[in-house]
């Protein structure tokens, strides 16, 4: 079988966890563009454009299904198929559509598809059902992670938050978290499969442990995680501004070794107004504080961001604002969207949508200025010395060349001694923490961000 994953972390740790129940099933997991008896495509709804890619995904899997002879079965599961089920339903070749409360009904619903070809035409097996105001954390199984060298680990799920242009609240219903002990239990599962980095996400992930009756809190759970013994470190997943808390960025600053010094705060808009119509819970003073107290005890921390263009009554000045209050802030990266209108949210209802071609023209100018902003917090760290978790290799140039990742969230390829690669087997290889000397940026990655080029300086802690 294969899986296919549009949109965010959390999905890529959904992902994951049914990939878990497939192999204790008995399945055998391959890439998505080889052929397969099963193909599972997990959807996503933030964006027209996440909607639109899962539909086109859904049909190349159709397709695949149908080559060769083969009479393979084709599951939606996620958020767009929570919110829109019809639509995922009424795609020709469907076989299975369901929604994030009932994941761990999938592997039942592909067997039985698989047992019954036989389904009547446009009528695919549904499961979906409307999340209760009261609802337990489903932890997935800890799945491997193939061809990965870090591990997305989800702690939290839901959002109450309801900003005017979301569908997540609709997609993945209330806030709730992962106990604590069952963190620590997944962590050490990681580890002993040979992880050196987790990425610790959520739906609102600053919500963690406010339904577990108890005092602890992310700041809490980090300062646990970082005290356990075993190796590797760990990154936050993306961080609403408001929940960076000064408990939240000491715990940060006391363990720069064993937590990323990398925090993505999306700030959707650099307009007051916009942010307010939005039902963003701060302003632009309130998100400049914060980044001011992580910079003052971690000056060299990447902080990266979302923004929207084009939001309902962002008039040019608006726009103008905006960019300069991003200017100002100095991101790492910036991941910047179009809005798009999403069926049951109040932005879609508001006056003075933007036209396409307007969202587009400042789109591009957004994008302009990431890549700027991303090259000048880039070379900072050219002449120093960075961990980078290696990912991949290279195709074995002389010197050998590794891919990876730095802590502050850089793209880093380092380049190997040009010595005997035996000497380095079991030492340099995807999953090892390495020290590397930047010593240029060369380029850009696959995803356009900046590429730097780095010398081995040693194995790190592993």
């Amino acid at each position: 079988m294969a899986f296919h994953t549009l949109g965010c972390k959390v999905n890529q740790s959904d992902t994951a966890g049914l990939a878990g129940a497939f192999l204790a099933a008995g399945y055998q997991i391959v890439p998505f563009d080889q052929p397969a008896d099963v193909y599972v495509v997990n959807t996503c709804t933030v964006t027209n454009t996440g909607a639109k890619k899962s539909r086109q995904t859904l049909r190349q899997a159709v397709e695949r299904a149908r080559q060769a002879g083969r009479d393979g079965v084709v599951a939606a599961v996620g958020c767009y198929a929570q919110v829109a089920p019809e639509q995922v339903a009424a795609i020709p070749g469907v076989d299975v559509v369901v929604g994030t409360r009932e994941r761990h009904r999938l592997v039942e619903l592909v067997e039985r598809a698989l047992r019954d070809r036989a389904l009547p035409a446009g009528k695919p097996l549904v499961a979906v059902a409307p999340h209760p105001p009261e609802e337990a954390f489903e932890a997935p199984a800890v799945a491997p992670w193939h061809g990965r060298a870090r591990a997305t680990l989800k702690i939290q799920e839901g959002c109450q938050q309801h900003c005017t242009y979301c569908q997540v609240p609709l997609a993945r219903g209330p806030e709730r978290s992962l106990p604590p002990e069952r963190v620590q239990e997944a962590v050490r599962d990681l580890w002993d499969r040979g992880y050196r980095e987790i990425v610790l996400v959520g739906i609102h992930l600053g919500a963690y442990g406010r339904d577990l009756g108890g005092d602890l809190d992310l700041a809490g759970l980090l300062a646990q995680l970082a005290a356990m013994d075993g190796p590797g470190r760990f990154r936050l997943g993306s961080v609403e501004p408001h929940d960076v808390t000064a408990a939240l960025v000491d715990v940060l600053a006391d363990n720069p070794g064993r937590i990323c010094p990398h925090v993505h705060l999306p700030l959707q808009s650099g307009d007051d107004e916009i942010l307010r119509r939005m039902a963003r819970r701060y302003r632009t003073a309130d998100y400049a504080r914060r980044v001011d107290a992580l910079r003052r005890k971690l000056p060299d921390v990447a902080i990266s961001t979302d923004l929207i263009v084009g939001f309902p009554g962002e008039s040019e000045e608006r726009f103008r604002q905006s960019l300069r209050f991003v200017e100002e802030m100095e991101f790492s990266r910036i991941h910047a969207f179009p809005y798009s209108p999403r069926s049951g949210t109040a932005a879609a209802r508001f006056p003075q949508q933007v036209p396409s071609a307007e969202k587009h023209r400042r789109l591009k100018e957004v994008e302009a200025l990431a890549h700027s902003a991303a090259e000048s917090y880039a070379r900072r760290f050219l002449g120093r010395e960075l961990e980078v978790l290696l990912e991949t290799a290279g195709p074995a140039p002389d010197p050998p060349v590794f891919r990876g990742t730095s802590a502050h969230y850089l793209t880093v390829d380092v380049a190997l001694p040009p010595q005997s690669p035996v000497a380095f087997e079991g030492l340099a290889q995807p999953g090892t923490l390495a020290r590397a000397l930047a010593e240029a940026i060369q380029g850009r990655d696959t995803e356009g961000w900046p590429l730097l080029r780095a010398k081995w300086a040693g194995a790190s802690r592993n």
